[in-house]
């Protein structure tokens, strides 16, 4: 069910949840977070699809701010507003407001009567963010900051400005769209021979800040000589492109040759197929509610991760 508010108030929102809880039996009794979007109009629809379908995994609230940056300065004051419930909201129950004027630079305003008392608040940028989202309106209201570097025009420059903005509760899905790699490559290593790592290659595509951040991983977790190629971006070639590792016994390569299919050649052992698809927005922010408190590890790969790669690449290991 979607319920349309046009040129409304965030208090005539509120009254209209509670309306519909009381006449259709809607509860938020439940909810376990509010997540809130903060994106422009016209791309909301495939944020709001990725949030409805984890919050089977995580029932909350999802409120979804959608502001244009480029309207001019003089435009009317306005609030319109649906609030969708039922088939139309998963297991959460969505409110977007579309504002415009004065009423859309007051996001914080716009979304304190509508959160969820006493439960915890994330914050979601699917597309442009703030340049230190810890500091701006709706990064201070939340515990969890979720950003995506690879939806900015530059993503390889977004990860530089995100390792400079870094505030703990930072998150972004460059880095959890590394989960299967991470797995993948740990379990390979827990595995005999128990050799050091003498060097580390990692490849992707220049619009891939995932990349960058496995080879920092790699640089902080092995300690050992790492570098990385971007390439530029061909058809069929975005991503990760795959990882060498080198020791005396031989080298370990992780190959994604074809999309969602790697290869796994380690010395004297069979060659293995191995799943690693892109994940999804969906399963990027599902894994992302999964805790609500700070990414200690993701704070050290961006942090001091990135800056031993920038040690690296002043030394000429970056190609």
């Amino acid at each position: 069910m979607i319920v349309d508010l046009p040129d409304t108030t965030t208090s005539k929102v509120s009254k209209s949840l509670v309306k519909i809880r009381e006449e259709n039996g809607v509860v938020a009794l439940g909810r376990v977070l509010t997540l809130v979007i903060a994106t422009t109009p016209g791309i909301e629809e495939e944020a709001i699809e990725a949030a409805n379908d984890a919050s089977r995994e995580h029932p909350m609230r999802v409120i979804v701010v959608a502001t244009d940056p480029d309207e001019p300065d003089d435009t009317a004051p306005r609030l319109d507003a649906e609030i969708r419930v039922g088939g139309d909201a998963g297991a959460s129950e969505v409110i977007v407001l579309r504002a415009h004027g004065p009423v859309a630079r007051d996001e914080e305003s716009l979304v304190m009567a509508l959160l969820l008392p006493d439960a915890p608040v994330v914050t979601w940028w699917p597309g442009s963010a703030p340049d230190v989202p810890g500091t701006s309106a709706l990064g201070r209201i939340a515990q969890r900051r979720i950003t995506d570097a690879s939806a900015q025009p530059d993503p390889q420059g977004a990860l530089k400005a995100l390792a400079t903005s870094y505030t703990p509760g930072d998150a972004d899905f460059a880095w959890t769209r590394l989960t299967l790699w991470r797995a993948q490559l740990a379990a390979v290593l827990d595995q005999p021979p128990y050799e050091p790592i003498t060097r580390v290659s990692v490849t992707g595509a220049v619009d891939s800040p995932s990349t960058t951040l496995l080879a920092a991983w790699l640089r902080l977790q092995l300690d050992t000589p790492t570098e990385y190629e971007l390439t530029s971006v061909e058809e069929g070639s975005h991503g990760i492109h795959g990882v060498r590792l080198e020791r005396a016994s031989g080298d370990v390569e992780l190959i994604r040759d074809v999309p969602g299919i790697a290869t796994l050649r380690q010395p004297g052992q069979p060659q293995h197929d191995v799943a690693l698809p892109r994940r999804n927005l969906r399963d990027c922010l599902a894994d992302e509610l999964r805790r609500l408190d700070p990414d200690e590890l993701y704070g050290e790969v961006i942090g001091s991760g990135l800056a031993l790669l920038g040690a690296s690449e002043a030394e000429g290991v970056h190609t």
